[in-house]
């Protein structure tokens, strides 16, 4: 069981030495993941539902500074060597797939192989109506990009013809060093679930309510594996919940997840952020020790 460390990129955690003092010290701590979130656009009043919480809200002030996670995560690389880096979720048809294609594997080369890119379909129409993407079919348009993106690591000249993207005999370069990058899908819904045993390599669950959530979830996993005749074991559970304690760790490990993922924000202070980290560390990983 893993603990990863959702915390870059929004507020204070997107000033430059509070992400080298975050990451330095929770790669030390033993963290397996730093998690970087995504959106391009926050609107004052919007009319779209928040579907990772109650009141259909998202916390994140409209006005805070959201950095875009491949810049984050890219100061997040230069500041450590070994722990793993992770898109948490990148907007993927918010996007160019080629351009996102090119982003991951520079960051992917430069960091040594440690990037996990994950995606979500997007939940705000005002977002997408601010960079003229049509808010229709972000499903369908997500999992094409994805397979396009997968072409294009894979094939030395690539070629691909869909609805929403095509091209024909184009290079591009760096590739990934196993021709892959794990693609893990973000989404609590029965939908994104079913996505995820179809064609992802991985989940993560955003802002569950309860161990209970994830098992359900989880459970449901397994069997939308066999419907789609995929080993359940081929894919990476991640998950982040509303209240986590130390002792969920056990729990979650017994109903198949394989990281925890806290999402916390850390102080403005460089000093006083490693020393959050170090808290954190010593509550959690207190805990796996066992």
């Amino acid at each position: 069981m893993d603990v990863g460390l959702h915390a870059l990129g929004i507020g204070a955690g997107s000033e430059r030495t509070v992400i080298d003092a975050v990451a330095a010290a929770a790669e030390r701590a033993g963290f397996a993941t730093l998690w970087a979130g995504e959106h391009i656009v926050m609107v004052d009043e919007g009319r779209s539902r928040y579907p990772y919480a109650d009141d259909g809200r998202i916390a994140v002030p409209a006005d805070a500074d959201w950095l875009d996670p491949f810049v984050a995560l890219s100061f997040a690389a230069a500041a450590t060597t070994t722990i793993e880096l992770a898109t948490g979720v990148l907007l993927l048809p918010e996007h160019n797939p080629l351009v996102v294609a090119k982003q991951a594997a520079s960051l992917d080369k430069l960091s040594g192989e440690r990037l996990t890119l994950g995606v979500g379909i997007g939940w705000s129409r005002e977002e997408f109506d601010a960079l003229g993407v049509p808010f229709g079919r972000r499903a369908a348009r997500t999992a094409e990009y994805v397979d396009a993106m997968r072409t294009v690591w894979r094939d030395d000249v690539a070629s691909f013809h869909g609805e929403f993207v095509g091209f024909d005999k184009v290079r591009i370069n760096p590739k990934p060093r196993n021709r892959r990058i794990p693609v893990v899908l973000g989404g609590n819904s029965d939908a994104a679930l079913r996505r995820v045993a179809e064609w992802g390599d991985g989940w993560y669950g955003f802002n569950l309510a309860d161990v209970e959530e994830a098992a359900g979830c989880a459970s449901l996993l397994r069997s939308l594996c066999r419907a789609a005749r995929r080993d359940p074991q081929d894919l990476r559970l991640s998950v982040a919940m509303r209240e986590p304690v130390p002792a969920d760790l056990a729990r979650l490990a017994d109903v198949g997840i394989d990281e925890l993922v806290l999402v916390a924000s850390p102080p403005d202070d460089p000093i006083k952020a490693e020393a959050w980290v170090g808290d954190l560390a010593r509550q959690w990983m207190k805990t796996l020790a066992r």
